[in-house]
Formats: structure tokens, sequence, C-alpha cells
């Protein structure tokens, strides 16, 4: 698939766009008014082409999507392709996804190429002066005085200071009454006393650096009205407040000490600020974590870092939440308005989401508690286990995010050798230190562990996660559409793929021998040729250790579905990405903003770095979690059947099922449809045979044969998702009904015994 980066007429596109959507909407709204947006033009345009004319052409097909700026190039060559067989509701779910650049627009192709994988977010830097006032509020630093109409007294600023205000006061308070108790810093109590108050109640106080001017003012006019609030001030409101002029002192005046010359400085150095710095860093870390309270993070940083070095007497409070001081007096040091934003959520540092960032360190956890403390003298293996499996979440994101960067920067030979290479990594890594740790324990149990898995990743990624993202798309816009066609290819390559995995275990249980532990009669006799009534029997199996049976005829069917099941998948790839790419409509398009090359957070060597380093922590975390899984298996009122279908197969995928739920509050359900469709082909054509060569390489034991268990709930969830996907249409009752299917399952799985001999 190649990719082509082309401007359309600004006047074509006005001339094409029906009045009420003339005007250039900006590149960084709100994404639900951007979608929402493009559903109606692309209803109103397409019924005007219909009314206009009955014939289909690839003109019509075009001039849906007249402000295209980036486009796939193939998408316009399959659209010559497309005749009048297009329905009324696929013509409706044509869509137009937006991308600030080429490289963006790569990223998103690339996303129909090899699926979307984890947490996909931008790889290169967005304009600032583009994004909206919301997420330039994020960003905007606490020493810029903005104009406030609104109320200071919301939930959270009152939440403030319950979790914060009170006790960062009450340690001012005492670290200020020490200061007094010293007599050399008492100028530093009263700057403590008076902090005191500020972080009490800080929204809508401003904290300043005051000028030399004003200084001199007060200290040789005390009884003077030279207060800080005499006098409006013009300056911009959105830039920090202009730094003072130097001014020449009057000669004759004493001397100001300078600051590291006083002997209250190295007092205050060595007795007050310490337990401030523990008291600040400690804030800052608590609402650095809690996310939706990072402007109070931010506040006791610039606290910690500027405003206590600064001598006492050069510091102001200002009541007013305007700056109504000379603009050239002083300067604004700390301003804050509000202790929590709902919108944090989208915050990123230096491309990385600000939750994988806080879930990093439960990385280093891990390995510190699991090799060190390796007789659980300080944590149990419960919470080692726990710790683990949830440290590959951020590890999946930062995988998923160098295979975005790398596939993003390079051509489509290098995206697909590091896709196919790092696509299933921390699925992969997990399933094979499993096996491998099965293997040396000679431990059976986990080797069900990893199929239960496998099919539980088969089962939320068909039903969970489609069913959540209709729920909530569903009450959001009552009723949204997407391709029917697009989704009957993936229909069929879910037929393929469950066919294909299942059947070994099938030709197994149709001509091998049903062998069971222990058999007895209603009349208390051993299964005894001798024995008459019905027999009751445990612990049965189809048995494989006949050797003619495996090695001459189960074995050569798991290969051959193994060489066969990719073979599938890269036909349906060059069926979606070649020859009919216009079933799948991919336009990926955009408004100019710019023309400066775009910026990438990583460059291709870093990206492959952190891909190897990821790499390498999963595999650690892994190896850890598989190490701790045992007590949990254990347990007796748990069936590892559950524990295989829940937390080991869908803990991988929390990244996904948030990338589904995004696309559908944005009224894009396709995405979000693709979203688990694509992952439970690769499971099945992609994963489930890369196992399979790894054991024939090195023996662990993995053969390809499931419990009926999983075999009929597989096969029954590829039905029902087919069946709701026939019409094109979903809602919130589609998504209630496969969510229930899934928890019906889940409870047959919590209520089925363990696996034999486990």
């Amino acid at each position: 698939m190649s990719l082509s980066f082309t401007q359309s007429p600004d006047t074509t596109s006005r001339r094409r766009r029906p009045t009420e959507h003339a005007h250039d909407s900006s590149n960084d709204q709100d994404s639900q008014a951007s979608n929402s947006h493009e559903e109606v033009y692309d209803c109103v345009h397409s019924t005007e082409q219909l009314n206009a004319t009955h014939t289909c052409t690839s003109a019509s097909h075009h001039s849906l999507y007249p402000a295209a700026k980036y486009t796939s190039a193939h998408a316009f060559s399959g659209a010559s392709h497309h005749t009048c067989e297009d329905s009324w509701e696929e013509i409706q779910s044509k869509r137009t996804i937006r991308a600030e650049n080429e490289v963006e627009a790569n990223k998103l192709v690339n996303n129909y190429r090899f699926g979307f994988r984890k947490w996909k977010s931008h790889v290169t830097e967005r304009p600032f002066e583009d994004r909206s006032d919301v997420v330039k509020e994020l960003y905007s630093e606490l020493n810029v005085i903005k104009p406030h109409s609104g109320q200071f007294i919301t939930c959270g600023n009152v939440a403030y200071v319950l979790l914060f205000g009170w006790w960062v006061s009450l340690a001012y308070f005492l670290v200020g009454t020490f200061m007094f108790i010293t007599i050399v810093g008492v100028p530093y109590g009263k700057f403590c006393w008076k902090l005191c108050c500020y972080f009490l109640w800080p929204f809508g106080n401003t904290i300043h650096e005051i000028g030399n001017t004003l200084r001199r003012c007060c200290e040789q006019a005390p009884d003077c009205e030279c207060s800080i609030e005499t006098e409006e001030d013009n300056s911009p409101v959105l830039l920090p407040s202009p730094t003072e002029v130097p001014v020449i002192e009057v000669p004759g005046r004493p001397p100001r000490t300078p600051y590291w010359h006083r002997l209250s400085t190295y007092v205050w150095l060595l007795l007050g600020y310490p337990p401030l710095v523990i008291i600040h860093s400690l804030a800052c870390f608590i609402s650095w974590i809690l996310v939706f309270t990072i402007p109070v993070s931010k506040m006791n940083a610039q606290t910690l870092g500027v405003i206590l070095l600064l001598a006492p007497e050069n510091v102001s409070i200002s009541t007013s939440s305007k700056r109504k001081h000379p603009g050239y007096e002083t300067r604004a040091l700390l301003c804050c308005y509000h202790a929590a934003n709902w919108y944090y959520y989208k915050y990123t540092v230096d491309g990385i989401n600000v939750f994988a960032v806080n879930l990093l360190p439960l990385v280093i956890v891990a390995l510190v508690i699991g090799y060190v403390d390796k007789e659980n003298q300080y944590a149990s293996s419960d919470v080692k286990f726990a710790i683990a499996i949830s440290s590959i979440i951020p590890l999946s994101y930062y995988i998923g995010m160098g295979v975005a960067s790398i596939s993003a920067q390079s051509n489509f030979a290098v995206g697909a050798v590091v896709n196919a290479t790092f696509g299933s990594i921390t699925e992969l890594t997990f399933y094979i230190t499993a096996l491998l740790r099965s293997h040396q324990t000679a431990n059976s149990c986990l080797q069900e562990v990893v199929k239960a898995a496998l099919t539980g990743t088969l089962l939320g990624c068909i039903l969970f996660i489609p069913g959540i993202c209709m729920i909530i798309g569903g009450l959001r816009h009552r009723e949204q559409r997407f391709n029917s066609r697009s989704a009957g290819v993936s229909s069929a390559l879910l037929f393929i793929s469950v066919g294909g995995v299942f059947a070994p275990t099938l030709f197994s249980k149709a001509y091998g021998n049903l062998v069971c532990d222990a058999c007895t009669n209603s009349t208390g006799g051993n299964g005894t040729a001798n024995s008459s009534g019905p027999f009751v029997c445990h612990n049965c199996h189809y048995d494989l250790s006949n050797g003619t049976l495996f090695k001459n005829h189960v074995e050569p069917l798991v290969y051959s579905v193994s060489i066969l099941l990719p073979v599938a998948y890269i036909i349906g790839l060059i069926f979606t990405l070649k020859t009919h790419s216009h079933i799948y409509d991919i336009h990926v398009g955009g408004q100019e903003s710019s023309q400066q090359e775009p910026v990438v957070h990583w460059s291709r060597w870093r990206s492959l770095l952190i891909l190897i380093v990821a790499t390498m922590l999963t595999s650690a975390c892994a190896d850890l979690a598989t190490e701790h899984i045992q007590p949990i298996l254990n347990q007796p009122n748990v069936s590892q059947y559950f524990i295989g279908v829940t937390v080991l197969a869908m803990v991988p995928e929390i990244p996904e099922i948030v990338n589904g739920i995004q696309f559908a509050l944005q009224n894009n359900i396709s995405l979000s449809l693709e979203v688990g469709s694509c992952i439970a082909v690769q499971v099945c054509m992609l994963q489930i045979p890369i196992l399979v060569l790894f054991n024939a390489f090195y023996d662990v034991g993995f053969v390809l044969l499931f419990s009926d268990q999983h075999m009929w709930a597989s096969i029954f969830s590829v039905v029902l998702v087919n069946y709701i996907f026939m019409d094109g249409k979903s809602d919130y009752f589609q998504g209630t009904a496969l969510v229930i299917i899934y928890l019906i399952l889940l409870a047959l799985y919590y209520f089925a015994p363990s696996p034999a001999g486990c």
C-alpha cells in the first residue's frame, strides 16, 4: 500500500460543502464535534448524490471527502472499481480519519495494515498553537496570570483542602514557629506563616517576586501607600509577568547584604528547608499519581524549586486573582485557579500518556521484590504476581508506541517486519515463558493455563471489546453504523481462524480412544467385564499416548493447520489492502496547519532501543508472573480456567479496550470493531502457529488440543458476533447482549472444575 500526501483546493472544498458547513473547522477541535460534523456532511452529501443520479462512479466516491489533505492512494485507486452495489448504509458508514501530517497519516494507514495495537497515540509533536484551549490549559505554567470569571469553590478545590491543603499548611506553621525560635530565622518564620495561609487556599491568590524599585519605596516610606495593588497592568495576560528593570541603588543608602552572605540563609537551608522538601515532594508525588490533580503537583514543584530559594523580602502574596501591580515592578511566580482538571487523562510526557508514565515504576518494583526477595519475606506470591502482571500494561504501551513510531517513519517492508516481530510480543513472551516453566517443573497445569489465556483473549476480543464499545457508543450516539462488508470479511477470517485452531481437537475426538481413570457402576462394583448396570466414570479424556494416532495423524494435522492459518492471514491482507481496498474506505484526511516538517517524539533508533528494552523487561515480568502464579492456581474456590480466561488474557489487552472506547465515543464504531477483530484473528492465525513452531524446535509439550469448553465457547461466540454484524448497525442493546454472553461464559469458567491433575 502506498501513501500519497496531497492537498485539494480550498475552493473545491467550499463549493462542494453545504452552506451550513462552509466554515473550516480547527485542527484540534473536540473529537466528538469533528466526527459528528463529518457524519452529517457525509450523510447530506450522499443524499444529494443519490437524488441527483442513480449511477455510482469513482468521482462521486471521491466527492465524499472534498477536504481530505492526506490520503491513502490505494483507497482512491480502489474506488474506481466501486459500483452501484453499495447500499445506503454503506455510503453512510464512510469516514475520513483525521491526521495532522504525513507521518501521522502513515501511522493510521498502518493500523489497517497490521491491526490496532497498544494505544497508538501521536508519534509526532502537535503544534501547540493549533491545540484547543482545553489542551493548552493542561500544559500552561502556573506563573501565568489569566483572567478568571468562574467560581473558586469547586469540588476539586475543596478536595485539595481535604487531601493536601491542611497538612501542607500545618507543616508551614510548624516550620515557621521553629524558625522564630532560632531568632536568626525570624524573617523566614514570617515567610512561612504567610505561605501557611496561602497553601490552605491558594486559588485566586498570586505569589510575586518583588522588584528593586518597589522594595526601595517600601523601605524608605513604610507608611506610604505603595501597595502592589495600586495600578492596573495592561501587559498580556497569557504571558508571564515581565521581569523587573535593573535599578541603580541610591548613593549613601546602606547596602543590602547579599543573599548568600546572610547567616539566616544557612539557618533556613539547614533547618527549615529540608522538612519542607519532604512535604512538597510527598504532595507532588501523590498529586501526580492521581493524574487529575497534576496542577497541585506543578504548584508544589514550583514552590520547592523557586519560591523557597528566594529571599523572604523578595516574595509577596497578592489576594487578588488579577494582576494590579505595576508591570515592571514584580514577576508572577505562582498563580493557581483550579486544583483538578478532568481532561488531564490526555496529558502526555514526551509523547507518552501520563497513565503509562505513572505505571512504569511498577516494573521496577516488580523486578526488585521478585528477584531480591526470593523467600517472600516482604511480599507474598500473590502480591508479586499482581504487581508483575500489572507491570505488563505500561510495557505494552511502550512496545506499541515503538512499533508505531518505526512503522510510521519507514516503508512498508520495514513496517511489516517490525509489526510481525513486535506486534504480539507481549502475549507471546508470556505464553512462551509459561510453557518453558511448565516444561522445567514438569507441571502440565501451566499448559492448560496458556490454552485458557488464548481462549480468553479470543472470547474477550470477540465479545467484550465490541460489546462495551457498542454500549458506550450507543449511549452517546443512539445508533451507530459501520461497513457491513468489511465486517463480513472480518467474520469470515474469524470462522477460518476458529475452524483451523480447533480442527485437531475435533479430529482427536473423532478418532481418539476415550480413557477414564476410574469407573464404577450403580451397584457399587468395579468397572469389570462381569459388572452389570450403568457406569459412572471420572477424569475421562481422549488418549493420545497411542504413538500411531498422534505421530502419524494428529501431529501432522497440527503442523498443516499452523502453516495454512498464516497463509490465510496473508491472503486476507492482500484482499483488504490491495485488490478490494475500496470495501474499507481507508481515507486519511486532515487540514494543513503548518508548513513545518513534523517533529517525531521518538526517532527510529530510539524506538528500536525502547522496543528491545521493553521486550526484555516484559520477559522478566512474565517470568515473575509465571513463577508466582502457582499459589493462585492452587486456590480451591477458583477454577484455573477462570484465572486464565480473565486475568492472564484480558490484563494485557486493557490498552485495546481503551482504544476501542475512544473510537466509539468519537462515533467511529467501525474502528472499535476492528480493534477486537484484529486481535482475535492475530491470536489464531499468528500467535498459535508461532507457539506450535516454537514447540517444534524446542519441545515443551505444547499440543494444540483444547477442552470441549474452550472449543464450543469460541465457536458459539463467532457465530453470535457474525449474526450481530450482519445489518451494519450497532446500539447499546446489541452491545449489552454481547457483554452478557461474555459474563455468562465467565461464570461457566468460574464454576468449572480445574483441569485433571491440577
